[in-house]
């Protein structure tokens, strides 16, 4: 079974930055695509950043210009480098890897990481 470990989440003041890491037992190709989801406190997971076909980023208006994901195919791993935080991106960071084409298909799981928390408080 597909195992997906991550880390780097941590307590930072607003407007300073961290970097999660994503650890994925499957190999990144051009056929699954990695992502970032959050979840805060009473809302609804939601998408951040995607990694497509090793090379082709997607990101939530929320975060484009502030984040940025990138892939060590070597390593499997995906980063997710968080710059200028802010209260708001307070949440529970999941990676999660998939089959590209389902990436925003509601139905369709993929393989999740045990979540890291992301906390941005004075």
């Amino acid at each position: 079974q597909v195992q997906v470990v991550e880390s780097g989440g941590g307590l930072v003041q607003p407007g300073g930055s961290l970097r999660l890491s994503c650890t994925s037992t499957r190999a990144i190709t051009s056929e699954y695509a990695m992502s970032y989801w959050r979840q805060a406190p009473g809302k609804q997971r939601e998408f951040v950043a995607a990694m497509k076909d090793n090379n082709v980023t997607h990101y939530a208006d929320s975060v484009k210009d502030r984040f940025t994901i990138s892939t060590n195919d070597a390593k499997n791993q995906v980063y997710l480098e968080m710059n200028n935080l802010k209260p708001e991106d307070t949440a529970v960071y999941y990676c999660n890897t998939r089959p590209t084409w389902s990436l925003f298909s509601v139905g369709y799981v993929g393989y999740w990481g045990q979540g890291t928390q992301v906390t941005v408080s004075s």
